[in-house]
């Protein structure tokens, strides 16, 4: 449980409004409401068309309500050019049961069916609205990014591909990850995140608190997820991005295992520099305490570029409303 995501930029105005649409969704999951706000695009798919689902996961502590104005709309001006769906959950206790340690959080003591939860929304979004079987992402900050990583291990049938930002593997999780397909990762890290440690270990939200679970670090899951995407164990050759806003002191390189069965590929963008934060975002909270935002990188356009390469093999017509 990461605490200090919840603010969230709760207070914070919101961002400027997309073209398309919201709309709430609620279902009933292991005898308790589970909900999500869903954003629509202002193109409706045509008969025999389908679009696009994406899924971003709040950090813990945080609402789906507060990652939208944490991200600036920015997924939801990509939807309106792209035409895809957004999908907003909320998870139970504002946590999502990502794999770390029962005393993580009350969640995770609950031992609360969030991959459940997600396979019920993707069901019931398609059962309202043409949603492509084939090409559903998710991706997400801190306690959402591990919660993307359980389901590119646990429900590989579903999701295409994820991203992760400030979260790796939790170590807990990483013995039993066994993915029913090569599942494409993005993973963007922070070299001075001081909650989800770079190296991999303990986080702490603060020095001498209790501990929240341990993970491995950024290149070692990098290197995992490669391994279990049958690509090279080497990746390419690191690739400085260019450094748009020298004055937040931090840069970043992208290095690329691949590709792997099924085209599959695994990304490490590394925030040299940058903090528990997500680039491009809202300094959500003080640096002392998340350490900065990275400006070099608009974090939301490189994750839909990278899911937006990756589909699952086709679906058949139906399977995934009943899901």
């Amino acid at each position: 449980m990461l605490v200090l995501v919840v603010a969230l930029a709760l207070s914070a105005p919101s961002p400027a409004r997309a073209a398309g649409r919201w709309e709430s969704g609620r279902v009933v999951h292991a005898g308790a409401k589970r909900t999500w706000r869903l954003y629509l695009p202002p193109v409706v798919a045509p008969p025999g068309r389908s679009l696009p689902l994406l899924i971003v996961l709040h950090g813990g502590g945080g609402r789906g309500s507060g990652m939208a104005r944490l991200l600036n709309g920015r997924f939801e001006k990509l939807a309106d050019r792209d035409e895809f769906f957004v999908a907003y959950p909320e998870g139970r206790c504002h946590q999502w049961t990502d794999g770390r340690e029962p005393e993580v959080s009350r969640a995770h003591a609950e031992q609360v069916d969030d991959v459940g939860f997600i396979r019920e929304l993707i069901g019931d979004v398609a059962k309202r609205h043409a949603v492509d079987p084939a090409r559903v992402y998710a991706c997400g900050i801190s306690n959402g990014a591990f919660m993307s990583c359980r389901l590119a291990c646990e429900a590989a049938d579903r999701i295409a591909a994820v991203a992760l930002v400030a979260g790796t593997i939790p170590l807990r999780l990483a013995p039993a990850c066994a993915p029913a397909r090569a599942v494409p990762v993005m993973l963007i890290c922070g070299t001075a995140d001081p909650l989800v440690p770079f190296a991999g270990g303990a986080i702490q939200l603060r020095k001498g608190w209790k501990e929240r679970g341990e993970v491995l670090g950024a290149r070692e899951a990098a290197a995992r997820w490669a391994a279990l995407d049958g690509c090279p164990p080497a990746p390419s050759p690191a690739e400085e991005l260019p450094d748009l806003d020298p004055r937040d002191r931090t840069t970043i390189t992208r290095e690329i295992w691949g590709p792997g069965r099924d085209g599959a590929a695994v990304v490490l963008l590394t925030v040299r520099g940058g903090g528990h934060t997500w680039p491009g975002a809202r300094q959500y909270l003080p640096q002392a305490l998340v350490g900065p935002v990275s400006h070099d990188l608009d974090g939301c356009a490189a994750i839909w570029t990278f899911l937006r390469r990756h589909a699952l093999p086709r679906v058949p017509a139906g399977m995934m409303k009943r899901s």
